[in-house]
């Protein structure tokens, strides 16, 4: 049973402030939550203040804290970039890579997100591969082709032991930030493709347990259904996660048979 996780990523939202008492209202709404994984991807000027926390109170505090980016290496000439260490040193455990925002703006390619990949996997941060096809690429019939070939290439060298090394989450780009939603049907379809191509990579046994997230305008409304499909292991929530209230809402999705 793979369980589900649930994460957030603020992007360019929340100083420090903002970020601890969001931590705080958070930790209290979903005290109660036993079966599934919380995650918050801040800015980095927040991961120090919120690791620290995370610190002297993991037993309190249900949820795991986890970095927008990083640079591939341990250290170096390369100014205003993280590496992965100082990820580590401030209690993170996982680190996005290959959102699309960071492909778009930031020119990243599938080379260079690979390479992100296994330099996380190198100092112990799980990492959350990015994919999902653009508006243009789905309206010409393309996007499992593009999603095939993130994957594949992102993953090309990669080699992983188990299941809790590594998280996919599929991100239609045309979904992100519009409030277009894929239909939980179109999302479990690609889930599966997903799936089928770690088990071509690897094996059926090992795909079975890695967790695919959806992500692109998941809200409290459309979560239950969208998590109701077998493929569909978590969410990667950009502005719903926002407010506690919220993604507290979306942490403790109700699958209704």
């Amino acid at each position: 049973m793979r369980t589900p996780l649930m994460a957030a990523n603020w992007k360019m939202h929340k100083g420090p402030g903002e970020a601890i008492a969001f931590f705080n209202g958070l930790s209290d709404a979903v005290a109660d939550v036993k079966d599934r994984e919380v995650l918050i991807c801040p800015p980095f000027v927040d991961l120090y203040p919120l690791g620290r926390m995370l610190g002297e109170s993991r037993d309190r505090i249900p949820i795991k804290l986890g970095a927008q980016n990083m640079y591939p290496t341990e250290e170096g000439a390369y100014t205003g970039e993280i590496a992965p260490p100082m990820l580590k040193e401030v209690n993170c455990d996982y680190v996005i890579l290959g959102h699309s925002e960071r492909r778009r703006y930031f020119k990243e390619d599938n080379a260079f997100i690979n390479e992100k990949l296994k330099a996380a996997r190198s100092f112990g941060l799980v990492p959350i591969l990015c994919v999902g096809e653009r508006e243009e690429q789905r309206d010409a019939g393309q996007a499992e082709a593009v999603v095939t070939t993130q994957v594949r290439e992102g993953l090309g060298g990669v080699e992983v032991g188990s299941a809790e090394e590594l998280v996919i989450a599929y991100e239609p780009v045309w979904a992100i930030g519009t409030g277009r939603t894929a239909t939980p049907e179109d999302a479990q379809t690609m889930h599966a493709q997903v799936r089928a191509i770690l088990a071509d990579l690897w094996s059926e046994e090992l795909a079975g347990g890695i967790r695919i997230l959806y992500g692109g305008s998941v809200k409290p409304h459309n979560v239950d259904e969208l998590m109701a499909q077998p493929d569909i292991d978590g969410a990667l929530v950009g502005g719903a996660s926002l407010e506690v209230e919220s993604f507290a809402r979306i942490v403790k999705f109700q699958i209704v048979s």
